[in-house]
Order: C-alpha cells, then sequence, then structure tokens
C-alpha cells in the first residue's frame, strides 16, 4: 500500500465498474478505507472482465479495508445513509468521490435525439441521476466533515466530482445528458467558495470517454460507440490518438483527494488528453 490517503476514509459512488472500480481501488492502494456504493456490488454485464469479484471484495484481497453499501444515488435517504455507514464503520468521512459517469446515465446515448424530440421523462431521469445526485453527495458530505476533527493540515475533507467534457462542450443530440453534467460544473465551482473557509476542498474532473486496450470498458462507453460515434471516429478526433483508459482518471482523482492539491479548490479539471482544447 502507498501512503498518500493513508488514514483516510472514502466514500465511492458506482464503484462496480468503470471509472468507479478502477478509482475505488486505486484509494485502497493509497491507503484509504474505501465505502464502495453502488446499486449493487457487481460489475455492469456489459463489462464481462469485472464480474469476476464485487470492487469491496478485491480491496480486501489486497490487503485494504472496504464495505459495500446498495444506494440508489438520486435518493435523499440513501446517500445520507451511505455516510452513515462510512461513520459508523470508519469513524469519519474525508473524501466523497462523486462517479457521475459510472453513477450517472446516459438515455440519450442509445437513441439520440435534438431536444424538441427529447421527453420530459429522460429529461428528469437523466437529472435527477446525473445532477441531482451530486447535490445530494455535496450536502451529507460537507454536513459530516463539518462535524468532525479536521487533519493536521486544517483541512476537513475533500469533494471529488467525476464529470464529462458535455459539462464543458455539446454533443450531438444529447441535451439532457449535456445539461446535467454543466450542472454540475456549476455546483462544483458555487460549494467550493462556499466551503472554502472550513478548509473542505470541492473539485470536478473532467473526462472524455474511457476505454482500455484489455476490453475493461466502461458501460456508458460501450453505449456510445455502439449507438452514437464509432470508436474510430473517436480516435480520429482525440489529440492522442484515442481516448483514455480508466487508471487516467484514477490517478488524477487521487491527486485531488490528497494534500499535493491542498492549494486547490473550485477546478474543474479536464482529464482529456487534449480533446478540449481545440
Amino acid at each position: 500500500m502507498a501512503s498518500r490517503l493513508l488514514n483516510k476514509v472514502a466514500i465511492v459512488t458506482g464503484s462496480s465498474s468503470g471509472l468507479g472500480r478502477a478509482i475505488s481501488l486505486l484509494y485502497a492502494k493509497e491507503g484509504a478505507s474505501v465505502i464502495c456504493t453502488d446499486l449493487k456490488p457487481s460489475a455492469n454485464a456489459l463489462v464481462a472482465s469485472e464480474a469476476n469479484a464485487a470492487t469491496h471484495e478485491l480491496i480486501r484481497k489486497l490487503g485494504g479495508r472496504s464495505v459495500f453499501v446498495e444506494a440508489d444515488v438520486s435518493k435523499a435517504v440513501d446517500v445520507d445513509g451511505v455516510v452513515t455507514e462510512a461513520v459508523k464503520a470508519f469513524g469519519r468521512l474525508d473524501i466523497d468521490g462523486r462517479m457521475v459517469n459510472n453513477a450517472g446515465i446516459a438515455l440519450e446515448s442509445r437513441n439520440p435525439q435534438p431536444i424538441h424530440l427529447t421527453s420530459e421523462s429522460t429529461w428528469d431521469t437523466t437529472l435527477a441521476v446525473n445532477a441531482k445526485s451530486v447535490f445530494l453527495g455535496c450536502k451529507y458530505a460537507t454536513a459530516q466533515m463539518l462535524e468532525q476533527a479536521p487533519h493536521e493540515s486544517g483541512d476537513r475533507g475533500w469533494i471529488v466530482n467525476i464529470s464529462s467534457i458535455k459539462g464543458l462542450v455539446g454533443g450531438p443530440e444529447n441535451s439532457s445528458y449535456c445539461a446535467s453534467k454543466g450542472a454540475v460544473t456549476s455546483l462544483t465551482r458555487q460549494v467550493a467558495l462556499d466551503y472554502a473557509k472550513h478548509r473542505i476542498h470541492i473539485k470536478q474532473q473532467v473526462d472524455f470517454a474511457m476505454w482500455d486496450i484489455s476490453d475493461t470498458r466502461t458501460a456508458i462507453f460501450e453505449e456510445t460507440t455502439t449507438h452514437m460515434t464509432p470508436l474510430e471516429v473517436l480516435e480520429e478526433r482525440h489529440p492522442f490518438g484515442g481516448p483514455g483508459v480508466p487508471s487516467d482518471i484514477a490517478k488524477i482523482a487521487v491527486v485531488l483527494a490528497s494534500e499535493d492539491a491542498s492549494w486547490v479548490t473550485g477546478v474543474n479539471l479536464p482529464v482529456d488528453g487534449g480533446y478540449t482544447a481545440r
């Protein structure tokens, strides 16, 4: 085990697969105790290579500390319950990782439509899971962080929201998804300003679609490349010749949750291989 997150307790939503799984494992490797939360402990069926073991079980096998808490991140009682379980299991909460790309949904990825054809139910469901979940996570995480003693550094906590480049740039016929990501971007800035005086860091990583040459793919990426934008088109658009792997996001998530980024808050950091630099 490494030590950048030693003695810290982290919640990671959407931990069963994709980005949430990668970040959970790396947080644990860096010394954090991890509360894994998702609708179920097993990975999405679209990601066959992740189905062998639940994330919290892998962490334990590696010598780390982790528990799984089932939760629907769009429901206040569930999100509050996850924070309560974190404190019950490990005594406090230091890091709240909102895996919006992972716990989130992209209903329009299977049937992309312009806004005049987008149904009200698609809008409501997408905003509830992708934006309301971040509001709830920030709400209950900050409440707990305010109640606990700070670390020796004076910091009380770190919230890392994982969003999408669709919160910074538009996408084809994807109105509700883009709106939900834009909401996360603005919310991150505002909460960071509100809680800076309490030494609670609020940061956002903005990623491009993830893929892995070993066939460890995120479920949303599979939907995107199957129904919206073929992989070869994404490769042509990308300065590095293709989207990154989940570990690219996980490594930066560790930095943003550590004291290496003690002078950083309110940032929206694109981890996209230069895609948004165009």
